[in-house]
Parts: structure tokens; sequence; C-alpha cells
């Protein structure tokens, strides 16, 4: 039928060939999409929000910042899907960050904008209401045998992988001109330690009581490599994606260890499921109550609420605690949520948490190769310890590579230039104890080392 249509209109009339020609790129441009959403429709999208900023008439609250970062967000992460070379390594994430980075740095966008950004991403902390919905359901949602056997192994090539990175950036900073004491506790220790909240902050006011001087000084001589370092991060988190394309073998598609006979382990059980919008919010109120928690018993404990909440998920999926609808409506709204903002949260975070006046200041050559030769250490140790220790080879690196950058900022951008969002809970193990151990240690080493 459908040829016997097309033999019919092969031929047509001549006088009618240029109204069909018309016709036909009329439509083929209603077709053309950004993402998802049809290419006038996006511009027509765009032009209100841009019209708005620039009358002063953008919302300074969720709405505003929502429609700014989603706007930002679909276009460059489409483009990231599709320029050549940037697609094979970590596109949508790279140009998601980094180019909203470079509009603030060079005061492109009208303050409004940021404004309304900064109020969703900070005053209204979207980044860790993110998160928090990420490990609640990436962990409830989870086989778990794997969950607990995972959470077993990824201490093994993280440490491997922070023995490595600390040893190669020794070596290639001195090589390069560094001194020591320069290429460890400015260039890797900002690398491996947890973000700049949880680790590159705690670890400027340590420098300044024990060194002397402000502590904003040390901040503006760390923040450079964790940013350098989280873009290589993203860049190997995406030529990993490529490899496991080319290769399945060494990939379990998000799932990481493999069962006793080598074979993969279950995914989650709630994937055949249809979407159930109820349990969906009830699996918002269970994210909440459990970043909550952490939030309480953090100062009674002494460990980061975020790596409490982790720990409540994981207590709560081993034995069982957790009705099964709940685990579904948590998993379905993580999907949900993985698949819609991620990119869109990427915008923020660039804008936001991306300071290029600071790495602008100390970029150089040898600076760059350092950084990248300490995340290719964790990232290659990660694959081959991973390897050993009967684990995926993929998303063992990706999961150990999760500690080089912006904690939990970097693990959202690294895990999706991977397209793992699943690994979330063993990124966010990776990048917070290991930072939390990175940051004692730097500590009491530099109590001893001096300046």
């Amino acid at each position: 039928m459908q040829k016997a249509i097309q033999a019919s209109i092969a031929v047509p009339d001549e006088q009618h060939v240029p109204q069909q020609g018309k016709q036909g790129f009329a439509q083929r441009f209603m077709q053309l999409k950004v993402g998802v959403i049809p290419l006038p429709l996006y511009v027509v999208f765009a032009i209100i929000i841009f019209a708005a900023s620039v009358l002063g008439e953008l919302p300074n609250d969720m709405i505003g910042g929502f429609a700014v970062i989603i706007v930002l967000g679909v276009l460059l992460s489409d483009l990231g899907f599709k320029l050549p070379i940037l697609k094979n390594i970590g596109g949508p994430a790279i140009l998601s960050l980094m180019v909203p980075s470079f509009l603030v740095f060079w005061n492109v966008l009208d303050p409004s904008v940021t404004e309304s950004v900064h109020t969703l991403m900070k005053t209204s902390n979207f980044l860790y209401l993110y998160i928090s919905i990420l490990v609640a359901g990436s962990i409830t949602g989870m086989n778990r045998t794997t969950l607990i056997s995972g959470f077993i192994r990824i201490f093994i090539p993280m440490m491997a992988g922070t023995i490595v990175a600390v040893g190669a950036g020794l070596g290639v900073g001195m090589l390069l001109g560094y001194s020591a004491h320069r290429t460890l506790f400015y260039i890797i220790v900002p690398i491996i330690g947890g973000g700049v909240g949880e680790g590159i902050l705690p670890l400027s006011i340590a420098f300044s009581q024990i060194l002397g001087g402000e502590s904003g000084s040390y901040v503006a001589q760390m923040i450079p490599a964790a940013v350098i370092g989280n873009v290589f991060a993203i860049i190997g988190a995406g030529l990993l994606k490529k490899m496991a394309d080319k290769n399945p073998s060494i990939t379990g598609n998000g799932v990481l260890v493999k069962s006793k006979d080598g074979q993969k382990m279950g995914g989650s059980t709630y994937d055949s499921l249809k979407p159930d919008f109820l349990l969906m919010g009830a699996g918002l109120l269970f994210a909440c109550g459990l970043f909550i928690t952490g939030h309480l018993l953090s100062p009674f404990i002494g460990i980061p609420g975020p790596i409490l909440m982790i720990f409540a998920a994981a207590l709560l999926k081993i034995f069982k605690l957790l009705p099964a609808k709940i685990e579904q409506g948590a998993y379905q709204l993580y999907k949900f949520i993985s698949g819609t903002l991620t990119w869109p949260l990427m915008v923020g975070l660039g804008m936001l948490y991306i300071p290029l006046e600071d790495v602008a200041a100390l970029i150089s050559i040898p600076y760059i190769i350092v950084c990248a030769t300490v995340i290719a250490a964790m990232i290659l140790t990660g694959y081959f310890i991973g390897k050993w220790v009967n684990m995926y080879p993929v998303e063992a690196a990706i999961v150990t590579g999760c500690r080089g950058g912006l904690g939990g900022t970097g693990d959202v951008a690294i895990l999706s230039a991977s397209g793992r969002m699943e690994l979330m809970p063993f990124a966010q193990i990776s990048t917070r104890i290991g930072g939390a151990i990175t940051v004692v240690a730097a500590t009491l080493l530099i109590s001893v080392w001096g300046g």
C-alpha cells in the first residue's frame, strides 16, 4: 500500500511541483526537533524566556530557574549528542556544564538569569533534591545481591586508584618542574578531595590555620585543579561508554558486580512495571525523608549527611524493611528525574559552581598534564583492579574516576557522560568517603610537612 501511494505521487503534475516543494520544506522544518521539542516551539519558548529576562520580568524563583536551565539544557545536550568527536567523549555533559560557565565568565547572561538559577540551585537546594532522589531510587530499586557485593568491593579499586593516582601525579608533576609539595597539596589533593564543599573548603580552613594566611587564597589555588580534573573525568567517562558500546563483554550496562559464575547479576525488578504516579509521589517523600534523616543525625555521628542517607537506604534494602510499593515508587521517580532533568541540572552547575576566572589564573600546559595524569591513573587502575575483583571493568573505572573533581556535582556530570546514572550510590561512596579520607590525611601530612 505504501509503495502504491509513493508511486502515485512520484510523477506529479508540473504545475503543482513548486507548491509541493514549499510544503515539503515547511513539513521538514516543523519536524526538526531540539531534544524532543519541535524546533518552532522551542524557539518560541526561548524567545519568551529571553524577553522576560531582558525586561526584568523573569521570576526569581523555581519557575524562572527551571525555565532557564531547561531551555539551555535541552539545546546543549542535543548538540552534545550530535556533534562529531564531542558525542563520543561525553559531549552533552561537557557542553551543558562548560558553555553556561563561559557565558557567566563573559558576562553574556542577564543578571536576572543567574539570580533565578541561584535561587533554584542554592536557595531551594535543587542539587541535593536531585541527588536524594537518585540515591533513594537507585539503591532501593537495585538487585539486593548486587547492592551487597558492590558496597563491599568498591573500596578495593577506590583505594588502589587513589594510591596510583597520587604516585603518578607526583612523578609527572616533579618531572614538569613542580615541587612535590605543590603537586600533592594544590593539584592532586583538590582533585581527589571530594569536591568544593566537602573537600576544598575544609582543606582551605585547615591550611590557613596550619600555614597562616586567608583561607580564600587557598581556595583560589585549589579550585582550578578540581575543575580541570572534573572535565577530564567527564571525557574519560565518555570514552569508557564508547568502549562499552563496541565491546559489550566489558560492561554491565550500569551493573557494577558480576555473579560468581561471571554472569551479569539481575538489574532492577521494577523495570518491567508500568509507572505509577501516586507511588512516585510516595517515592519523593521517601527521598526527602532520607535526606532529612542524614541531616539530623550528622552532628551526632560525625559522618556527612549524604553518606548517612546512602547507608540508611542500603540498610533498608538489605534487611527488606521497605514495602515493595515504596521501592517501586522511588525507583520510577529516579528514572523520571534522571531522564529529564540531568542536563538542565548540568547547566545550573556550570553557571554557579565552575569559576572560570580562578581556572584561567593558574592554567598552563604542565598544570593540565598533571591533572590529566591523576584522572587517567585512577580510571585505568579502577578498570584493571575492578576486572580482577570480578566487577565489570567499565563500571569500576567510572566509579573510581568519580573521585576526580567536584563531589556530588562531578558525580552527576561523570555518570551522565557515561550513561550510567544507576551507579550514583557507589559514586557517592567513592567520592565522599574517599574524599573524607583524603582531607584528613592531607591535613595531618601538611601539619608535619609545613609550607
